[in-house]
C-alpha cells in the first residue's frame, strides 16, 4: 500500500471546536503509539475527517509526533484530511460495471453534481469516490450511496437518484 498525497491547499482551513476531541482522548490517559488508530478512528467518525488543530490537540496530549499522525493517516485509505459530504457516492469501477455502463453513470455523476472523482461538492452534500469493486455484479452498473446500493443503472435513473438526495 502506498502513501496517499496530502492536498495542499492555499486557504487556511477553519478551526474545529475540540470539546469532542478532548472527550475521546480522554479516554486514553497514557496513549501510545499503538492507540493512535483507535483515537483517529474515533476523531474522524465525530468530526466527518481530521481537521489540522485536533491533530495538533492529539500530538500535544500525546506526544506523539505529528509526522507519524500525518504517516499514519496517509497510510490508510479510511482517514481524510478534508471534510467529506454529507452522503458518500461509491461507483464501482469493476469489470461487470464498466462493461455494463459505469463510464456512463460515471460522467452522469460529474455533470449533475459538478464535481470529479474523489472530490467534494462545495455544499458538503455529496462525496464521490470511486472503488474498484461493490461486490454486487448482479447489479451492475451500481452505486452506493451511504449504505444503500442502487443498481442496473442508467444514466436517467442515476440522476433522478443524486436529485432525491
Amino acid at each position: 500500500m502506498m502513501h496517499k498525497t496530502v492536498p495542499v491547499r492555499k486557504e487556511s482551513k477553519p478551526v474545529v471546536d475540540a470539546t469532542k476531541c478532548k472527550a475521546i482522548l480522554a479516554q486514553y490517559p497514557n496513549a501510545t503509539s499503538a492507540d493512535l488508530i483507535p483515537v483517529l478512528q474515533q476523531m474522524q467518525d465525530a468530526y466527518g475527517y481530521l481537521p489540522q488543530n485536533i491533530l495538533e490537540e492529539i500530538t500535544a496530549t500525546t506526544r506523539i509526533p505529528l509526522s507519524k499522525i500525518y504517516g499514519v493517516i496517509t497510510f490508510y485509505s479510511q482517514f481524510s484530511l478534508e471534510p467529506r459530504g454529507k452522503h458518500t457516492i461509491k461507483v464501482c469501477t469493476g469489470t461487470a460495471c464498466h462493461i455494463k455502463g459505469a463510464p456512463d453513470i460515471k460522467k452522469k455523476i460529474t455533470e449533475v453534481l459538478h464535481i470529479h472523482e474523489g472530490e467534494t461538492t462545495k455544499d458538503y452534500k455529496f462525496t464521490y469516490e470511486p472503488v474498484a469493486c461493490l461486490g454486487t455484479c448482479f447489479l451492475a452498473p451500481v452505486m452506493m450511496i451511504n449504505e444503500r446500493y442502487y443498481g442496473k443503472l442508467t444514466t436517467e435513473k442515476t440522476e433522478q437518484i443524486l436529485k432525491s438526495y
